[in-house]
């Protein structure tokens, strides 16, 4: 409703504009020539704001913006035609003699009959209402681009909210299935850590349904549930001595988008550990103002990747990064010498 007001308000607003200028320059001529301003002239001025508004309330939202061409061409022909002959048949005969400019310094021609001859009586209504039906026509056009324009703004943000939306649901029970993996290997083996595990995990949820949902968080927060999902995966780990996450730079300050770097280092746990049992993931993370700078580093173990059930984390990080930070980020991926690296940097905001 409000759209819907506004849209209205800047329509009127564009109406009132052109009419208060194009009567200005009209009524002034005719003012500033004959002292006054003729009833017959107020009648074809009249007969001018009908076929107007004909147009642009009827023939072009029927016609034109349908794109049915022929049919407005022909409308309007008809509309002129009913114009100039209520104007000549109906309206008293405007004086145009005595209402325009008189050349002062130079006679008329020999054959000249003068300004009220039938040609220039059936002439000038014809171009003066096309040149109404051109400005209304204009207008109107002008004005459904507008529209259109935002109506496509806001059908992308709409369709951006819900792939965000879709994709923030898709992490949490991909998170949670990989965090109940990691504490039923705690379980599996009768460790005393399970129930630090569980209480880790509690935290890591209460995170998620609490503050995750918000657009933005606190970069401090973001970097303390990263810490709490390493706590959680060195419980289950045997040799972890080769995990670590380093953290530089002031991050009071600084907001970032929830739930952006899990899903690296959920793939670089799921993936990092070789035959041997030994897992080496590497994360180091540096703040300078709002600039993020994430390097995640994991070995390229012998687990076999399952499209059917994998994937899902990466994939949809960088769709989230494609939506959420367009033109404010680069990724980098690569793998070389068994190891397997995730470079991000990224735009924070303050």
């Amino acid at each position: 409703m409000i759209k819907n007001n506004e849209s209205w308000k800047k329509e009127t607003l564009v109406q009132v504009v052109i009419w208060a200028v194009f009567f200005s320059v009209f009524f002034l001529q005719v003012y500033f020539n004959t002292g006054k301003l003729p009833l017959p002239f107020l009648g074809f001025l009249a007969t001018g704001i009908v076929a107007f508004y004909i147009n642009y309330l009827f023939l072009v939202p029927q016609f034109l913006l349908k794109k049915k061409h022929i049919l407005y061409f022909v409308a309007v022909f008809v509309l002129l035609a009913l114009s100039v002959t209520f104007t000549e048949i109906i309206l008293p005969k405007p004086d145009f003699a005595n209402h325009l400019p008189k050349p002062k310094d130079f006679p008329p021609p020999r054959d000249f009959k003068g300004p009220n001859n039938l040609r220039f009586r059936l002439g000038f209504p014809i171009f003066f209402n096309l040149i109404l039906v051109v400005i209304g026509t204009a207008i109107k056009m002008y004005l459904e681009w507008d529209k259109n324009t935002k109506l496509q703004k806001e059908i992308e943000n709409q369709k951006s909210n819900a792939e965000l939306h879709f994709l923030k649901n898709q992490l949490s029970p991909h998170f949670l299935f990989n965090s109940l993996n990691s504490i039923y290997s705690l379980t599996s083996k009768k460790s005393n850590e399970a129930p630090e595990a569980v209480i880790t995990l509690s935290e890591l949820m209460r995170y998620m349904l609490y503050q995750a949902d918000s657009d933005f968080v606190m970069l401090k927060d973001e970097l303390e549930y990263v810490q709490n999902y390493l706590k959680l995966q060195r419980l289950r780990i045997a040799n972890n001595q080769n995990v670590t996450l380093n953290v530089r730079g002031d991050v009071a300050q600084q907001k970032i988008r929830p739930l952006l770097l899990i899903s690296f280092i959920e793939n670089a746990f799921k993936y990092g550990t070789d035959y041997k049992g030994n897992t080496l993931v590497k994360i180091e993370i540096t703040v300078n103002q709002n600039n993020l700078h994430f390097n995640c580093v994991n070995l390229i173990g012998n687990k076999k990747n399952d499209p059917a059930n994998s994937g899902i984390g990466l994939q949809n990080t960088k769709e989230r990064l494609q939506l959420l930070y367009p033109d404010q980020h680069s990724l980098e991926i690569q793998e070389a010498d068994n190891r397997f690296m995730v470079i991000l940097d990224l735009k924070l905001a303050v």
